[in-house]
């Protein structure tokens, strides 16, 4: 057995330990990436037009964002923007480009990643490309602010591996009664696995921040009865026609429509998270290495 080998088995060994067990001391506050999972019950409320413009309003407040598109099959965010992804996760996976290479440009300069093929292959990695990927992304969130990760709607396994893994989850909800109970059991599918998950609501296409708030309310009124936890709403996002009207055009509605009534929606959400989420990152940093740990944990 070789110095070099051991010494990489040693090292994946620390990677796939139990975090709560072991801290990132690499790793000190403030100096790596809030990991935000973005997910929805159920397909169709919005949640990956959300994570888009959301991105873009962090982005506007002088945060350094990178949208990942992790949503595996309906990878959509390159769309809603208009532009062609020319690599993607399997381009890194396959040791053909760097991580800083297939991070691609979005309108305003929002750089994102998109997931593609690459992926499935994420979820069962070597040990030797596991390290390699973690280092990667390493280099990059030091670099960034937040990390958002565009997962599935649904109940995926690689979807409930996001939201585990990452230091926060916004679930994205609309008034609709399907979407509130998906919604629910969303969280509570990965309340019951045992994770302490932080997750935060945000509500979609709703009438007036009344609706909004009582669309939240059901929800966080039966999580606090059931599962005894309590999920705060971040806010909402008005139904506006000018939200599909960008969407056809392939433009961030926040872009296309600045004055919208959907855009000083997300503005003042934006601003409302973006002050709430420093004393998060400052209270509880995680670290990109725990988060990759997490994911990846075998």
């Amino acid at each position: 057995m070789s110095d070099q080998a051991a010494a990489l088995r040693e090292l994946i060994s620390t990677l796939r330990t139990d975090p709560s067990k072991q801290t990132d001391s690499s790793e000190p506050p403030g100096k790596t990436a809030h990991v935000i999972a973005v997910t929805s019950g159920k397909g169709g409320v919005g949640k990956s037009n959300f994570t888009l413009n959301f991105a873009l309003e962090l982005q506007k407040l002088g945060k350094k964002v990178l949208v990942f598109d992790a949503d595996i099959g309906m990878a959509n965010i390159d769309v809603l923007m208009g532009v062609r992804s020319q690599y993607n996760l399997f381009h890194l996976l396959k040791r053909e480009k760097s991580m800083s290479e297939i991070i691609q440009s979005g309108p305003n300069s929002l750089p994102y990643i998109a997931g593609g093929s690459g992926m499935t292959e994420l979820f069962s990695l070597s040990e030797e490309d596991l390290l390699y990927f973690t280092r990667q992304i390493e280099d990059i969130a030091h670099d960034m602010d937040y990390i958002l990760f565009d997962t599935g709607a649904g109940l995926s396994k690689e979807t409930i591996r996001f939201i585990t893994a990452s230091d926060e989850c916004i679930v994205v909800t609309t008034p609709e009664p399907t979407a509130i109970t998906d919604a629910y059991a969303l969280v509570k599918v990965v309340h019951d696995l045992e994770h302490a998950a932080l997750f935060r609501l945000v509500v979609n296409r709703a009438s007036d921040r009344r609706e909004a708030q009582q669309t939240a309310d059901k929800i966080r009124l039966v999580a606090e009865k059931f599962l005894h936890l309590d999920i705060p709403i971040l806010g909402h996002v008005s139904d506006d026609p000018h939200v599909s009207q960008a969407v056809k055009k392939q433009t961030p509605f926040s872009i296309r429509f600045p004055n919208s009534q959907a855009s000083k929606d997300i503005q003042e959400l934006a601003l409302r998270y973006a002050q709430y989420s420093s004393q998060v990152r400052a209270d509880s940093p995680k670290g990109i290495k725990g988060f990759v740990r997490r994911l990846l944990k075998r």
